[in-house]
This record gives C-alpha cells, structure tokens and sequence, in this order.
C-alpha cells in the first residue's frame, strides 16, 4: 500500500524542522506541491531550499501541479464556505491523479505543509476526500510542525497567555465580520486578507505583528495598535507589492488597565 506523509516544515526557516520532519523527508521517494503562480513561486523556492539543505541539491524528486483557481471574494459566508468545497473537491481530484500517476504502489509521498498541519490548513481534509472517493488506498500519517503561532510568540519573546488564561486563534475575515472576540484579552489572527484590526473600535489593544517569519524577509513591529496601524499597514502593502504576496499573523492583545 502507499504511503502519504503530511509535513509540518514551519513558518520558514529550514532549521525549524523537527528531527521526526527530517526522517519522514529521507524515506520519501516523491514530493507533491502545488503551483499557485508566478506570484507565489518564492514558497516552491522556499520548499526547494528546505528539501536542499536536508537531501542535497537534486536528492529527491518534486512533482508539481497547477493550483486548481478559487473564488476569493464570495459575497457573504455561504457563499465563501461553497467557494472553499469547490476548491477542496477539485484539488482532490487533483491530488488522486497526482498519487496514483506519480506513486509506485509501495511507495512512499509527502505534502510539505506550511507551520503545522492541524492549523488553517486543508491537506487533511483534501486527502479525506480522496479517501472517500474510493480510486485509491494509501496509509496517512501526519508529523506536526512549528506554527507561524510559535514564531510570532518566539520573535517577539512572549507568552501568549495571561496566567490561567486562554487564547484565541481567529481569521482576519472573522475578526472583520464579528469584531474582536468577546470575553477575551490575547487574540491571534491568521488569514487577514488586509489590516482588519484598524477597524476595530478597541483602544485599548496592543499589537504584535510579523510578516515573512523565519525567512530572510522577516518583518516585526509592536505597539499599541491605534499607534502603529498605519505603519503596519504601509509596511504590509509595500511588501506585497515587492513580493506578489505576503505571509503574515499577528496577537492582539488586550493592554491591562
């Protein structure tokens, strides 16, 4: 039967992988990723450095295929969830073809996720559909990851929680939709398609903020978030035009009074 790794490889850095990560990268005889374009070519390019500095240059084999297109600006959270299961149903496919086209029957694949793959990632789910379709049988296991969460805590040497205390782990859209998460003091957001906290009417929140963490683009700014807003915001749109694209995630945090 085949085999298909999962592989959380962190926010960046090729040093953030795990001993458990490098292992599974030695026994696997082919990689699957995803082309999303010219614009995000630097996150194959940064896939390519980790598998580089861990197998040698040339020791492995990547396959890749075009990244299935997907409705980004859906009009109301109905439309966004049927967006998402349409783009989730055509990658599967994508990603049966992939398997059964480009593993041997014994063989061994990984899919190199970003942080970790049980964070606002969709590879579990896709393979659970390709399981479901029934064309093809594989053993999935599943090595976490560092998250971007653990890199913007260690960059800006915080604990993310007051003592007793939770956190919340939100979405940029749902921080815009629903405002900043009642009975709540420490919020990370992932996902903020733009800057959704400038428009929260909370004074009193301080902001930690990365971008590009672990890379050699990385990017920090902190501060209480009314203050440096505008130079997040500035710094973020000037990256992405730089770049084509942006990774980034911030904790907001309620200031005590």
């Amino acid at each position: 039967m085949r085999t298909i790794l999962v592989v959380g490889i962190g926010a960046g850095d090729p040093d953030q992988l795990t001993l458990q990560a490098v292992r599974a990268l030695g026994r696997t005889e082919v990689f699957f990723t995803l082309d999303k374009g010219e614009a995000a070519a630097d996150l194959v390019a940064l896939r390519r450095e980790i598998l580089d500095r861990h197998l040698g240059a040339g020791g492995y084999r990547l396959v890749e295929a075009a990244d299935p297109r997907r409705d980004r600006k859906p009009a109301d959270t109905a439309a966004y969830d049927a967006a998402v299961d349409d783009w989730h149903a055509r990658r599967a496919e994508l990603y049966e073809r992939m398997i059964i086209e480009e593993l041997s029957d014994e063989g061994c694949g990984a899919f190199l996720v970003w942080g970790d793959p049980s964070l606002y990632d969709s590879t579990l789910r896709i393979l659970d559909r390709v399981t479901a379709r029934g064309h093809v049988e594989f053993d999935l296991q599943v090595i976490p990851g560092i998250t971007s969460v653990q890199a913007l805590a260690a960059r800006h040497r915080l604990v993310l929680n007051r003592v007793g205390g939770p956190v919340t782990i939100t979405t940029g859209r749902r921080l815009a939709t629903e405002g900043f998460p009642p009975g709540v003091d420490d919020a990370v957001v992932m996902l903020d398609a733009g800057t959704a906290f400038r428009d929260l009417d909370e004074p009193d929140l301080d902001i930690y903020w990365g971008a590009y963490l672990g890379t050699d683009d990385e990017m920090l700014i902190h501060g209480r978030a009314a203050d440096v807003g505008e130079t997040i915001a500035r710094t973020r749109a000037d990256a992405r035009r730089r770049k084509g694209w942006i990774m980034d995630i911030y904790l907001l945090r309620r200031a005590r009074r």
